[in-house]
């Protein structure tokens, strides 16, 4: 026998709630990833701007790399982002 309309709905809306909650952890996990390395790696920042523009850099790089390196030798990805303009700087930390 065939569902209603309205309760396979409900069904399908349920799995995609499922879906969407599964995805949201992943992305909270990766944050606190990225979070928890990089303020390690921005430690040495003593001014409260100065530590606040090396987090956001770190964080977008990580966000890209997957990885936040101890030596910037490990993670080529993150050694080899560079800023926009004429004139090109490393723009991870």
């Amino acid at each position: 026998m065939a569902k209603p309309p309205l309760q396979t709905a409900a069904i399908i809306l349920l799995v995609l709630l499922a879906a969407a909650s599964c995805l949201h952890t992943v992305d909270a996990a990766a944050l606190g990833f990225c979070w928890g390395k990089c303020s390690v790696r921005c430690a040495g920042a003593t001014a409260r701007q100065a530590r606040a523009a090396c987090m956001s850099s770190c964080g977008l790089c990580c966000e890209a790399c997957n990885c936040v390196p101890r030596d910037i030798h490990d993670c080529p990805c993150y050694r080899n982002m560079l800023t926009a303009g004429p004139k090109k700087r490393p723009k991870c930390p």
